[in-house]
């Protein structure tokens, strides 16, 4: 009778910068720039796009969403990056890697399907100047952009729970 491997994944080592210790706090601050940089510029487009009454448009719409996932996209993971370059623990659990997982692929998932919902936005604007009001308006964009963020939540599910059921059943 052949015995079957029964370990169990309970946390995973992040190596990083391990072997240049003192760089980690010069990348700590460069990366905290960057992030807060983006924090900034996201959330001023945001403001803009919403306080001004003309740049109430289908394009800045689904910009403002852009801009808001973005936000999301980099504050799934940063944060963790950041918490390693302080600290001294360098694991992540494994039901943290999994979330950390599914936002990172849902937040790319809907950023492509948002894209080409923008793409579209600009075809139609462009190809079909006439008919634009009718086709991009106001209750035709809101459900085109809730359902980029279902379709990439929804993705991510599925890729997340084969991942995990390989892991586990493997």
């Amino acid at each position: 009778m052949e015995v079957a491997n029964q370990s169990i994944v309970v946390e995973f080592v992040l190596l990083g910068l391990s072997d240049q210790p003192r760089l980690e706090k010069t990348f700590f601050v460069l990366i905290l720039l960057m992030y807060l940089v983006i924090l900034l510029g996201n959330g001023v487009l945001i403001l803009v796009t919403v306080s001004d009454s003309h740049l109430h448009t289908p394009m800045y719409f689904f910009l403002g969403n852009l801009s808001f996932l973005d936000i999301c996209y980099t504050t799934s993971s940063i944060p963790l990056v950041l918490d390693g370059f302080l600290t001294p623990r360098k694991t992540i659990s494994f039901s943290g890697c999994a979330v950390q997982m599914f936002l990172s692929f849902a937040m790319g998932a809907t950023e492509c399907v948002l894209l080409g919902m923008m793409a579209f936005d600009r075809y139609v604007a462009i190809c079909n100047p006439l008919r634009y009001p009718v086709v991009m308006s106001k209750a035709a964009c809101v459900p085109t952009a809730a359902s980029s963020w279902v379709a990439g939540g929804a993705n991510s599910l599925v890729q997340i729970s084969l991942v995990i059921v390989t892991l586990l059943w493997g």
